[in-house]
């Protein structure tokens, strides 16, 4: 199985462009996000370990990720290839990562990096949070602290991804179609 990872802060469009590139490419995309609020929904042990860290904006624990990474490693081994959203966020998980897909001799293919300054990111944001069902897209405060999470661990993941992973970046600003245009090229190559 090849592994495609797409990253970038939050409110970035990962989601968005995850959907559009699995269609367009048949990738499996696997958003560790939206299975976190499934495991939440459903009240497993990991999905009750979850909340706390969801409401306050918090990173989950890597220990709590990896585990969670592993059991949809597992889930999706006959897929051809995935779309990985949401994960690695933090140099830990970096490494993790790479040692699960050496293990099951899955290969990381490509890194898709999403980047959009600040102030946009604020203002995509709040538009989600009209729009949002999920509690912890209500709370500006945690719009804040998520750019803050970002900045301070899934940044120096980012660069740390670009020494081990074949990465290509991209100017987010534009929109959802350009942004996906520039993206599929890439892809494509």
């Amino acid at each position: 199985m090849d592994i495609y990872i797409i990253t970038g802060p939050p409110y970035s469009g990962k989601g968005t462009q995850s959907e559009i590139l699995s269609k367009t490419f048949k990738l499996k995309h696997i958003s560790t996000g939206d299975r976190c609020r499934l495991e939440k929904q459903k009240e497993t042990n990991i999905g009750l370990s979850l909340t706390e860290y969801e409401k306050r904006g918090d990173l989950v624990p890597d220990s709590v990720m990896e585990s969670l990474l592993n059991q949809l490693l597992d889930e999706n081994l006959e897929e051809e290839a995935i779309l990985l959203d949401g994960y690695p966020r933090t140099i830990a998980q970096v490494d993790a990562l790479i040692k699960l897909a050496a293990d099951k001799e899955l290969h990381l293919k490509k890194v898709l990096n999403i980047e959009v300054p600040e102030a946009e990111l604020l203002k995509r944001a709040l538009e989600r949070a009209s729009t949002s069902d999920r509690e912890d897209d209500r709370n500006p405060a945690t719009h804040i602290k998520r750019i803050k999470i970002f900045k301070s661990d899934t940044l120096p993941a980012i660069t740390y991804m670009k020494e081990k992973i074949v990465t290509d970046t991209f100017d987010g600003l534009g929109s959802i179609n350009e942004t996906a245009a520039l993206i599929s090229e890439a892809f494509q190559k």
